[in-house]
């Protein structure tokens, strides 16, 4: 999100993207960078299934709080259409196929995780380790609500099947990247007022 400030006032930071100069060509510049590190992400997999366990949770948190809501917004919704194209999806996969297949509500659900964090990392949600870390746990919720709805829709079975291996495997995995993220983002924060200095 670019602020704006009378001549001669600094505009306020709201997310970590907002220390770097620039608007519109560093706007689109930090969207396309989001999204391919999403990308990226995603090819660190843990196989498994019917889902696998990826990076990609980890960078729909870093995106939203790092990009603010608007730009991680833009971001998660120019990776989800590039992977209709490109094989950018976990493992390299691409297509329709793998939007509407089983892991498919998880990656909808990365949309709304990256405003939601976004959001509250606008707000100063990503200044702290306890709520950045429960930030993070939320992102991770937004996620396996519209993954584990899809995917019980595609796969079958029975409910607590689906919650086996659409949720309860992926906890501790979720646990460790919201540590990561309540480690790095305060840490970033520091970072920056320590060189404003």
């Amino acid at each position: 999100m670019s602020t704006v400030a009378a001549p001669g006032v600094q505009a306020p930071r709201l997310v970590l993207a907002d220390v770097l100069p620039g608007a519109r060509v560093r706007d689109a510049a930090l969207v396309v960078g989001g999204a391919g590190f999403t990308a990226l992400m995603a090819q660190l997999v843990i196989p498994m299934t019917p889902v696998p366990m990826t990076g990609q949770t980890l960078a729909v948190g870093l995106v939203g709080a790092t990009l603010g809501l608007r730009r991680g917004l833009l971001a998660m919704l120019l990776y989800v259409l590039a992977g209709l194209f490109l094989p950018v999806y976990a493992g390299g996969g691409s297509g329709s196929a793998v939007l509407f297949g089983a892991s498919g509500g998880y990656i909808f659900g990365f949309i709304v995780a990256t405003a939601v964090v976004g959001w509250l990392a606008e707000r100063g949600a990503d200044r702290k380790v306890v709520q950045t870390f429960l930030a993070f746990v939320l992102a991770q919720l937004l996620i396996f609500v519209p993954g584990l709805i899809v995917l019980q829709a595609v796969v079958g079975g029975s409910v607590g099947e689906t919650i086996h291996t659409g949720f309860t495997v992926f906890i501790v995995g979720g646990l460790v990247k919201a540590a990561i993220g309540a480690a790095v983002l305060p840490s970033a924060w520091r970072a920056v007022r320590r060189f404003e200095r």
